[in-house]
């Protein structure tokens, strides 16, 4: 019984890393070059320096990653997204670029506890835009 829930319990964790390692893993294409560009610079943000809270990396590779994100803002909709998704994906847009300037002022003078936030912030929301990419 207690195996069964421990089962239970953790298979929604297991599905939500499972998609989550699918949009990061190294060598996923995605459909826009932008989006491209963006994640070759998070990724090992996401994946090495944040694990071990390594804050000056993040600190030192904000502006390339902001340089890369004002492209996805400044792209806006691509071509080939889905009619159902083009309202979500501009107020996704929108999200994205509070994020980033967000993270922008934390990377430069806020603490580590402040840019943490503002960084998975942007994290997140880049896995939002990227999840409505035309396949």
């Amino acid at each position: 019984m207690n195996r069964l829930r421990l089962i239970s319990f953790l298979a929604p964790a297991f599905f939500a890393l499972a998609t989550v390692a699918a949009l990061a893993a190294p060598g996923h294409e995605f459909s826009v070059k932008e989006y491209n560009e963006f994640h070759e610079v998070l990724h090992p943000l996401q994946h090495e320096a944040l694990p071990k809270n390594d804050f000056a990396t993040i600190r030192n590779k904000s502006a390339e990653l902001i340089m890369h994100g004002r492209k996805i803002v400044k792209l806006g909709v691509p071509r080939g997204t889905e009619k159902e998704k083009v309202a979500d994906f501009k107020a996704g847009l929108i999200q994205f670029n509070k994020a980033l300037t967000k993270f922008r002022t934390d990377a430069k003078s806020g603490t580590n506890a402040q840019l943490k936030i503002s960084y998975s912030a942007v994290h997140d929301t880049f896995e939002t835009l990227a999840e409505m990419l035309p396949r």
